[in-house]
């Protein structure tokens, strides 16, 4: 099934973990508690009265724009994701498009991606050498692909397993170690299975694991993710408190320790995107990402109405978010015809649109 309040909850749950854990991502437990309670951080620390998102939320939709983009030229879609990364690229060093040069994603037209927001050294300097890093297992490959997840399966002859590879190489574009992109290729088949099924995080991510454990028989680290992943979701079925568990699964730097984070905190609060997404931010570790990667999960289950209206009101560039997540429910249900809508290929043949209200 397809609905567009999915689409919509995916991508802003996503930039609404990234935005809550942006703050205290580099912080320690003790810190983040010295500084916002015992709680921890549970409301948005504002910057110029915005809740600023990070590389997270800027890369999940260059991933998207990239899918369109490709699809809209009628050119072979992971090129164009390579390409949507290097325009991000571009947004982070600063290097503008010279006259007459035509981008791949009309995003660097909206000013409010042209800022610097803690990239990964991965990501910059794979995008910079152009090609990966082999042995990097960083989350960066993993907390960008749920535009994967979301169109691919929907797509006229593309199955779940086509996505969930698809996802494992666009991480594999910067991250070279299987521990990266193996999650990766889980996270696009669980937001696959929520969007296009009637299923719960539990049964998806169960449904995931399979899958990736089918698809890459021969990957050097799959024991080793298999376990972790399986663990995660052992102390979610046991209701673990949330910092021991967490404590248990890693720090969120390495993709796995992000995904299996986030299945943690999906799989026990699979019904409450607040408690799932305060309990994935407050840890020392990566709690940008393991927030986005949570918020990706349960918006794309619970949907848009279920993301509190204290992380929709002053999220950074959320037109911007909702647009692409309406973009990509459109080209799922395949009513875009590029030579008929001018909207569509000012978008994604031109890159020649300048966002919403533009």
């Amino acid at each position: 099934m397809r609905d567009i309040q999915k689409f919509r909850g995916c991508l802003i749950g996503g930039a609404a973990g990234d935005a809550l854990g942006y703050p205290v991502e580099f912080m320690s437990i003790g810190g983040i508690v010295s500084r916002w309670g015992r709680h921890g951080i549970r409301e948005y620390a504002l910057t110029g009265g915005v809740a600023q998102i990070s590389d997270d939320t800027q890369m999940t939709l260059f991933t998207a724009a990239g899918l369109l983009t490709g699809a809209a030229r009628g050119g072979l879609l992971l090129p164009a994701v390579a390409n949507s990364y290097q325009d991000w690229l571009r947004t982070q060093t600063g290097e503008r498009f010279s006259p007459g040069e035509r981008p791949c994603a009309w995003l660097v037209n909206v000013p409010g991606l042209w800022s610097r927001r803690a990239p990964g050294n991965t990501c910059m300097g794979a995008l910079l050498q152009g090609h990966p890093v082999e042995e990097s297992k960083g989350c960066g490959g993993v907390m960008r692909v749920a535009p994967v997840g979301l169109y691919l399966p929907g797509r006229p002859g593309c199955s779940q397993d086509e996505a969930d590879l698809f996802a494992a190489q666009a991480a594999a574009l910067t991250h070279g170690s299987d521990l990266a992109y193996l999650p990766a290729a889980m996270l696009a088949h669980m937001v696959g299975r929520l969007v296009y099924s009637e299923t719960n995080p539990a049964d998806a991510a169960e449904d995931a694991l399979a899958a990736v454990e089918r698809l890459f028989p021969e990957t050097p680290h799959l024991g080793q993710f298999t376990a972790l992943m399986e663990k995660a979701m052992t102390l979610a079925r046991a209701g673990e408190k949330d910092l021991k568990a967490i404590d248990a699964l890693g720090e969120g730097w390495y993709g796995d320790e992000a995904l299996a984070i986030s299945v943690f905190c999906a799989l026990k609060y699979s019904g409450e995107l607040e408690k799932a997404l305060t309990a994935a931010v407050n840890h020392s570790g990566d709690s940008d990402s393991t927030g986005a990667i949570t918020g990706n999960i349960l918006g794309a289950y619970l949907g848009l109405d279920a993301v509190p209206g204290k992380f929709t009101k002053d999220l950074e560039l959320k037109d911007v978010i909702l647009e692409v997540a309406d973009d990509l429910y459109r080209a799922a249900c395949g009513t875009i015809d590029p030579d008929a809508d001018s909207a569509w290929r000012e978008k994604y043949v031109d890159a020649a649109y300048r966002g919403p209200g533009a």
